[in-house]
């Protein structure tokens, strides 16, 4: 009755390691201290680290080059596993410093329980720890985070089967603490910018669909769905809408069914992204049950024991678009629908 009226849709796009940040806002820094040794220690990608650590004395007076150093080894750390796969890679600042390199406020590391004297190391790094979150991730989520009623986390699933139980473990893990995020009323804080607004729809998205023939899509969703359903039981989330989905914003490959071995074999087409030669590729079949990924997740498994999980990266395929059409993608148009569909 009111007649036509516009929308304007404003499209904010941030690191998911700054996402991860928010739920150290709940956490002293012992207890974020513990928690990140105790995955030190599980990862391979820790040995240097470990190493750097085993020669610190958290009491010993603070030495700003000591000090350094070590920030230096833990942020090499944190490289090395989000290389390997892992998701939960906080700080996100260490990653992706922007204009923090080098400043004090990214100068500290978690340290193993201990006295921590005025004037200690163990004492100052709890300082910056506290300034970390109040400086850096406060003002990011207050100004930034706050305003956004519609989110939409890329999620590579594939990329965490493909490196292994722990990181596919790791990533179900994230996502619980992404959901807690998005709790209103946790803490004082958390009120504060939620009151205001709330987030009414949560899209995972489980990225690079484009990489396995069609015929497995459902098998992502399907995973991606159990990742969610667990990470929703954990974090007792109540409140926002959320989906998971399997997309390609921008299709790389094509499908084809060839023989191998006497047999049908659903493979995808596309140009490698490192050579820039044409490959057809199957990743391996993904289990219709996700329970047989998640259960060796949960119990800590070194590798899969009934199959391989194979990644290859492709380059965006040529295009010639007759206007008026877009480019190639997967499901797009359905996250789109999840998203801002009631709004239009």
């Amino acid at each position: 009755m009111q007649g036509p009226r516009t929308v304007h849709l404003d499209i904010v796009d941030y690191p998911g390691e700054w996402l991860l940040d928010l739920a150290l806002l709940d956490k002293s820094y012992d207890q974020w201290s513990r928690e990140t040794l105790a995955r030190v220690e599980a990862r391979d990608t820790g040995s240097g680290f470990r190493a750097a650590l085993a020669e610190t004395d958290g009491a010993a007076p603070l030495d700003e080059p000591a000090a350094a150093a070590l920030a230096r080894a833990f942020t090499a750390y944190l490289t090395a596993a989000r290389a390997a796969g892992y998701s939960d890679c906080t700080p996100g600042r260490f990653l992706l410093p922007g204009d923090l390199a080098g400043s004090p406020a990214l100068t500290f590391a978690p340290l193993p329980p201990g006295p921590a004297p005025r004037g200690s190391l163990a004492r100052e790094f709890a300082r910056r720890y506290e300034a970390y979150k109040s400086r850096v991730v406060k003002p990011f989520f207050r100004d930034h985070f706050a305003r956004i009623d519609r989110q939409i986390v890329l999620v590579d699933v594939l990329g965490a089967i493909h490196a292994g139980p722990r990181a596919l473990d790791d990533l179900r893990s994230a996502m619980a603490d992404i959901l807690t995020a998005f709790r209103p009323g946790q803490n004082a804080f958390l009120s504060q910018i939620f009151r205001g607004r709330r987030v009414e729809r949560i899209l995972f998205a489980a990225t690079k669909a484009d990489h396995v023939h069609q015929s497995q899509h459902a098998r992502l969703t399907a995973i991606a769905e159990a990742l969610l359903a667990e990470a929703k039981s954990r974090a007792d989330f109540a409140g926002a809408r959320t989906k998971a989905m399997s997309i390609a914003a921008l299709r790389a490959t094509t499908e084809d069914r060839v023989t191998h071995e006497g047999r049908p074999l659903d493979v995808v087409r596309g140009r490698l992204l490192d050579t820039a030669k044409s490959a057809a590729f199957h990743p391996g079949d993904l289990p219709e049950d996700p329970a047989r990924l998640l259960g060796p997740a949960r119990e800590g498994a070194d590798r899969w024991l009934d199959g391989d999980y194979g990644v290859m990266r492709f380059a965006p395929q040529p295009l010639s678009l007759r206007p008026g059409e877009g480019p190639p993608h997967i499901r797009l148009d359905r996250a789109a629908e999840f998203l801002i569909g009631d709004r239009l």
